[in-house]
């Protein structure tokens, strides 16, 4: 059974997706970038995700990219996305596909049903039939209507078994709602404002698009708080918003940046969507960079 039915908490570290000058995916530099993923210090990483491009890629090349992080995981857990496919039974063979990568545990978006709560806890609950593994929830924007309610999170938890929810309403209230019937599960933040707070609260995890390019950011807020220090856990949340304010703009193009900065050569600032950094734009994340060497936040 998955590592992760023993500890499913902490921080998972978004995988970024690096592409040759003709956006073929760079598998080469993937595996580097996986290992200095690994090098952070987080417990798990998030194989494939909204920042890894993966509406934007094939279903054999989101299963390569699970089968490379497991092999340089170290001792890391993985998880990855399993329902993007379009039809049911497209979706079953990807469940069963996925698994046998040897992720440790599967992420399924709310795959549209958002305001459906009745289809979407049905659809999970048969879906997750195709897995032994751990299951996540995740509000992928890309899949609208993608938010869930405190009251649909608290049956998915009841009535499917579900490990955790990477929340993405962005709300203190949306937050708030889900927390108050998490039961065992675990609230798994992408929201940097609310943080903080969402720790108070009872949240347990990080899903955010800056552990892509700085998790080792996240890893030192979380055992912060973990033990109790909240002057340091505030002082590192402070950290965090820096890092997150910096990439905001041009994300993931700006994130993938700082990863080529910190020793990842081949993690060019480019994707699918065609984005394009302004060298304005890198040269304040070259400066940006420069400043968390300076005070030993980065490599």
């Amino acid at each position: 059974m998955s590592q992760l039915t023993e500890n499913y908490t902490g921080i998972y570290s978004l995988m970024l997706t690096p592409y040759h000058d003709d956006l073929s995916v760079n598998y080469e530099a993937y595996e580097e970038y996986a290992d200095w993923q690994v090098s952070q210090g987080v417990e798990h990483l998030f194989a494939v995700c909204g920042s890894s491009e993966m509406a934007e890629l094939t279903l054999k090349e989101r299963l390569k990219l699970a089968e490379l992080t497991v092999k340089h995981k170290g001792d890391t857990t993985v998880v990855a996305t399993a329902n993007m496919e379009p039809s049911w039974f497209s979706q079953v063979e990807e469940v069963k596909r996925m698994t046998a990568t040897g992720v440790d545990g599967i992420v399924f978006t709310t795959k549209g049903f958002g305001n459906d709560p009745d289809r979407l806890v049905n659809y999970v609950g048969e879906l997750k039939q195709f897995t032994h593994l751990p299951v996540f929830m995740y509000e992928f924007p890309g899949l609208k209507p993608h938010l869930i309610s405190g009251e649909c999170y608290g049956r998915l938890v009841r009535e499917c078994g579900i490990y955790g929810i990477k929340d993405t309403t962005s709300t203190y209230e949306g937050i708030a709602e889900k927390i108050a019937v998490k039961g065992e599960s675990c609230i798994i933040q992408a929201n940097m404002p609310f943080l903080f707070e969402a720790f108070k609260m009872g949240a347990r995890g990080v899903m955010a698009t800056p552990t892509a390019c700085g998790g080792a950011f996240f890893q030192r807020f979380f055992e912060a708080f973990m033990n109790g220090d909240m002057a340091l856990a505030e002082q590192r949340y402070n950290e965090i918003i820096l890092l997150d304010n910096a990439i905001d703009s041009g994300f993931n193009c700006s994130a993938k940046y700082l990863v080529q900065l910190q020793g990842v050569e081949g993690m060019k600032p480019i994707n699918r969507g065609h984005l394009q950094l302004s060298s304005g734009r890198l040269q304040s994340l070259q400066s940006f960079h420069n400043w968390c060497v300076a005070n030993g936040l980065m490599e």
